[in-house]
């Protein structure tokens, strides 16, 4: 500042007009495949915000698809500012791109967390084939609907919350274990990409009697097909799903977009920002909101990565690298 007084008014401009040119107007948002109209939201009230607080006009552009393909596009090329994804390995594998820091999870609360779900179910009007729990998916009767894990950080909570339900009903067992996800696996009709893919699948397709998929996704089904159609269905136990998020820094560095990328991410723990996650049917840690929605989300029994597979390091070890367990159950599918 001292330098801009001493100099003038003209050197003032000379050395603003640089700042400007790295203070981008907008961003861009890769996320989620089920999330387009959650964040549609979110950035109808960013904006306005925004724009009262600074007198900027913004713009925040986004992305969607499958959080593991959508990291795979950042690293090939894809210039996004932010990523908000439902999976924590696809930020670490940008982390080894370095495209993120390493210590993203300390750069916002609850480790980089604003909203989380889980895995639950949608089933068409009156529960047909009484589905309560994940040993009835794997009934000869039922025709599951769910994304390809491969492709998809929704359909890998799928997988890792019915391993974890068998881990309860069979131990150590992991003979019983793997047969217990095959003949889940077995039931699925077509394995989509992602999670909208999938909804496509179950609703306007008409394929399946149960969709797996979090339980934001199951209620924003039902509310936009008609409650009427769909009966929701918590199981009684299942994985808790985090929605990491995270500037990613090598994209906003150079594009000089690094405080509106962190605004924008930090907009998601305000009170208005959580309030529109819990109306698309996110659970959220504000504590006012959470209280305000009580009675919309019913008590559910969720168990961690940590406590069940030692922490997601492990998972991506043991669970999803090549011819890791996955691969090993999921087969020619």
């Amino acid at each position: 500042m001292k330098r801009l007084l001493l100099a003038g008014a003209a050197a003032a401009l000379l050395f603003a007009a640089p700042a400007q040119a790295q203070s981008p107007d907008k961003i861009l948002n890769s996320s989620y495949d089920i999330a387009r109209e959650l964040f549609a939201a979110i950035n109808e009230a960013f904006v306005p915000a925004y724009k009262a607080e600074t007198g900027r006009d913004v713009t925040v552009d986004q992305s969607h698809g499958g959080t593991s393909a959508q990291a795979r596009s950042i690293a090939e090329g894809l210039e996004a500012d932010v990523v908000t994804f439902n999976q924590t390995t696809d930020i670490d594998f940008l982390v080894q791109q370095g495209f993120v820091s390493d210590d993203w999870q300390s750069e916002f609360p609850n480790n980089a967390s604003p909203y989380y779900s889980f895995p639950s179910f949608l089933v068409r009007e009156g529960n047909p084939k009484n589905i309560t729990d994940w040993d009835d998916l794997a009934r000869d009767d039922v025709e599951v609907i769910f994304p390809n894990p491969k492709t998809s950080g929704n359909a890998r909570y799928t997988y890792l919350a019915a391993v974890a339900y068998a881990k309860e009903e069979f131990g150590d067992d992991e003979e019983k274990i793997a047969e217990f996800v095959g003949k889940i696996f077995d039931n699925v009709p077509v394995f989509d990409t992602g999670g909208r893919g999938a909804t496509t699948t179950f609703i306007e397709r008409g394929i399946g009697d149960v969709i797996i998929t979090f339980e934001a996704e199951t209620r924003s089904i039902a509310r936009e097909y008609g409650e009427d159609s769909y009966d929701s269905v918590v199981p009684s136990l299942s994985l808790l799903a985090e929605f990491p998020v995270a500037i990613v820094d090598r994209v906003a560095e150079r594009r000089g977009s690094q405080e509106l990328a962190k605004d924008y991410l930090d907009f998601l723990y305000s009170e208005e920002g959580q309030r529109i996650a819990a109306t698309f049917g996110n659970r959220v840690h504000d504590e006012k909101v959470t209280a305000e929605f009580a009675d919309q989300f019913p008590e559910v029994r969720l168990v961690t990565a940590e406590d069940v597979f030692g922490g997601w390091d492990r998972i991506q070890e043991e669970h999803f690298a090549s011819d890791a367990k996955l691969d090993q159950i999921f087969g020619d599918r």
